[in-house]
């Protein structure tokens, strides 16, 4: 029963989320704040915890923790800069962080060529209306697929790929070096779109060797 109430698995427990990040640092580290349950093998382990978040509160609350912060733009671009600002502004060292640390989520369509990143988009859009405005188990039809696109619901779903590095890796690279001076990220979490899993691979693919030629490059000018 003890453990069962640790978990708190309802609805009613997200109103309570700051109290559990605490808590779980708790039981990661070397005494637990639970009479009677104890983290196995997480005791002790003392595993650094994340805030990943698309709204202000996350930003809040992890520059109140001292914590590093994730924003998912990909789900609230609109928020991002807001959002980072905070957790600037506010952020409040801690034992495991002394200045705050940003992680920016955004998407990214890399392909052979532009014209194949910029079909992948496309049908990225087209897969995001169908889950979007999906009526219970029937699917969409092509044609009412075309004509969400055409109306101003499809406002909704370009806003959500407002921060999108598409393109040969050449153009993704230099999009994505422009993000990072912009947002002054430390870090990125890159969400791949593509219509296949060989296709989010190749993806991935291209965007490892366009990062490893510019630190190549980096190294060389350093040197």
């Amino acid at each position: 029963q003890a453990t069962a109430r640790a978990m708190r698995r309802s609805a009613a427990a997200s109103d309570q989320f700051p109290q559990d990040v605490l808590e779980l640092q708790g039981l990661l580290g070397d005494e637990s704040p639970l009479p009677g349950v104890r983290a196995i093998p997480g005791q002790g382990t003392h595993v650094p915890l994340y805030i990943l978040g698309s709204s202000l509160f996350g930003a809040q609350l992890a520059a109140a923790l001292g914590l590093p912060f994730g924003f998912a733009s990909h789900f609230a671009p609109q928020a991002l800069y807001r959002a980072i600002g905070i957790y600037r502004e506010r952020f409040e060292p801690s034992p495991q962080l002394e200045r705050p640390h940003v992680i920016v989520g955004v998407n990214v369509v890399a392909a052979d060529t532009e014209a194949t990143a910029q079909a992948h988009l496309e049908l990225s859009r087209r897969a995001r209306v169908r889950n979007l405005f999906r009526r219970g188990d029937e699917k969409l039809t092509e044609d009412e697929v075309d004509a969400i696109l055409r109306s101003p619901q499809s406002a909704q779903i370009d806003e959500m790929l407002r921060y999108a590095a598409v393109g040969t890796p050449a153009t993704v690279r230099a999009y994505l070096e422009d993000f990072v001076e912009k947002t002054e990220a430390d870090e990125l979490i890159v969400v791949h779109h593509a219509p296949s899993v060989a296709d989010r691979l190749r993806s991935v693919e291209l965007l490892a060797e366009a990062v490893e030629l510019t630190a190549a490059a980096s190294s060389s000018a350093s040197s």
